[in-house]
C-alpha cells in the first residue's frame, strides 16, 4: 500500500472514530437516556442492557435487610421491595434518564426511570408505596410521595426499620423508623433488625464482612466467593450479595486470597 493510500485510510478511520465518540461518551454522561427491557437487580437498581442505574432520590431496603411488620414479626422487606418494583414494571420497557454519577455506589449512575405508558416515575411510585425512602441527592420528585407514605404508614412504614444506609454500614444504634417502633422494646427490636445470623436471600451466596482494614483501599468491607479459602471461615456475614458487581457497588472489595473457581 502506498503512503498516500495508507494516509487516506488512517484519516478515514480517525473520522469514523471521531463521529462515534460523542455517542459513546453520551452513554455514561448525565442527560443520556436509555430505553430497554428492564431487569430489577433490587429495589434500588435497574439494569437496562449492560448498564445498571440507581434510582435517583430512592433508598430502598437491601435484599438481605430485615424489617418488622405491624404485627411485630420480622419480614424480608428488601425482597418484598424488589418484587414491588418488578410488579410496577411488569413486562414493559423502561426509559432511564441519567442524572449523574452515584458516588456511593461504584461506577453506577443515578437515573429517573419510567415504565412505558406511565406518567409518574418508578422512583416516585416506589416511594409512594412505602417501599423506599427519599435519599439525597434528589432530582426526582419523590419528597411529596415520601411524606405521603410516612403519613399513611404504607409499606415498610407500617412496621419498624432502620434506614437502608444504616443497615449497609452496620450502624446498629441508628434511628428506628416506622409506626410500630416501640421505645420500650428498643433492644429487642434492634436484635431483630441486626440478627447475629443474617439469612441468605435466594441465589445470593456471596458473603460480605464489614472490616476496618478494608478502608485502606477506600472500601467498607470484604466479600468472599464460594470456593475461596476464606469463604467457610466467614461464619457470620454482615451482608449477602447476589453478584460481585453488587458487592463492589456496595463498597466491598474481594478477599485477597479469593479467586473465582474454574
Amino acid at each position: 500500500m502506498s503512503f498516500e493510500n495508507s494516509f487516506a485510510a488512517a484519516r478515514a478511520f480517525a473520522l469514523v472514530l471521531f463521529l462515534a465518540l460523542p455517542g459513546f461518551l453520551a452513554s455514561s454522561a448525565p442527560g443520556f437516556a436509555l430505553t430497554a427491557t428492564a431487569t430489577v437487580r433490587d429495589a434500588n437498581s435497574i439494569q437496562l442492557g449492560d448498564v445498571t442505574y440507581r434510582l435517583d432520590g430512592v433508598d430502598a431496603p437491601e435484599l438481605d435487610q430485615v424489617c418488622i411488620d405491624d404485627h411485630a414479626d420480622p419480614w424480608t422487606c428488601g425482597i418484598e421491595a424488589r418484587d414491588q418494583l418488578a410488579k410496577l414494571i411488569g413486562k414493559r420497557a423502561v426509559r432511564c434518564d441519567d442524572v449523574g454519577p452515584e458516588k456511593s455506589f461504584g461506577k453506577r449512575h443515578r437515573a429517573i426511570c419510567t415504565a412505558e405508558g406511565d406518567k409518574a416515575s418508578l422512583n416516585e411510585q416506589l416511594v409512594k408505596l412505602g417501599f423506599a425512602i427519599a435519599r439525597e441527592p434528589i432530582k426526582a420528585n419523590v419528597k411529596p410521595a415520601a411524606a405521603e407514605a410516612k403519613t399513611a404508614s404504607s409499606g415498610i412504614w407500617k412496621g419498624c426499620f432502620v434506614a437502608p444506609q444504616e443497615f449497609r454500614t452496620g450502624k446498629k444504634d441508628g434511628a428506628l423508623l416506622g409506626a410500630a417502633c416501640r421505645p420500650d422494646r428498643d433492644k429487642e427490636i434492634r436484635a431483630v433488625l441486626f440478627p447475629d445470623e443474617l439469612t441468605m436471600p435466594p441465589s445470593c451466596g456471596i458473603k460480605g464482612k464489614l472490616a476496618v482494614r478494608a478502608r485502606v483501599t477506600g472500601n467498607i468491607g470484604i466479600y468472599h466467593l464460594r470456593g475461596c479459602p476464606s469463604y467457610p471461615a466467614t461464619t457470620k456475614p454482615d451482608r449477602w450479595f447476589c453478584s460481585e458487581d453488587d458487592a463492589q457497588a456496595a463498597g466491598f472489595r474481594k478477599a485477597y486470597n479469593c479467586r473465582r473457581p474454574k
